[in-house]
C-alpha cells in the first residue's frame, strides 16, 4: 500500500472514530461537548491539511463535493 494512501486512511479512520464517539445530545453538558468538539476539529483539520498537501488536484473535486452536500 502506498505510504500516503495508508497515512490518509489512518487519518480518516481516526476522524470517523472521533465522530462516532460523539456525546449523546440528551446527556451532554457544555464541557463534555466542548472537549469532544475540539478533538474532532483537530482530526478534521489534520485530514484537510493532508489532502491539501498530497492531493492538491483532487482538492477542488473534494471541496465541490462538500459544497454540494452542504447545499
Amino acid at each position: 500500500m502506498d505510504k500516503k494512501f495508508k497515512e490518509c486512511s489512518e487519518k480518516l479512520r481516526k476522524l470517523v472514530s472521533d465522530i462516532q464517539g460523539a456525546p449523546y445530545p440528551g446527556n451532554v453538558d457544555d464541557e463534555l461537548y466542548y472537549i469532544w468538539y475540539e478533538h474532532v476539529q483537530r482530526s478534521a483539520m489534520e485530514c484537510y491539511e493532508f489532502l491539501d498537501e498530497y492531493f492538491p488536484t483532487d482538492q477542488k473535486d473534494i471541496s465541490k463535493a462538500l459544497d454540494n452536500i452542504a447545499d
